[in-house]
């Protein structure tokens, strides 16, 4: 298993493959305090105008702001707009 692992390792590398693409982490992309654009989340576990609460591979991200929408969410990006005030992360997932 782990030669496996580590010969898709190197043609990922080889290949140039971004690893949150490959490994399925989320990518979070802030644009001021304003925007955060998160790649590779899996569910919304909670949605109020205050608080976001997003469910990834390897653990929970909990945005805290005032006035946050959601906006252009496909099944893997989402863009969150408003006032962001803090982003907290909670591993669930050893690595």
């Amino acid at each position: 298993m782990k030669r496996r692992k580590k010969k898709q390792n190197r043609i990922e590398e080889w290949l140039e493959i971004p690893k949150e693409i490959s490994t399925q982490k989320p990518k979070l992309t802030t644009m001021g305090f304003e925007e955060l654009f998160i790649e590779n989340y899996k569910a919304i576990l909670e949605y109020q105008d205050f608080y976001i609460r997003l469910s990834t591979h390897i653990g929970i991200i909990n945005i805290n702001g005032f006035s946050l929408k959601l906006k252009e969410m496909t099944n893997d990006d989402l863009l969150v707009t408003g006032k962001i005030e803090s982003i907290d992360f909670e591993k669930t997932v050893e690595e």
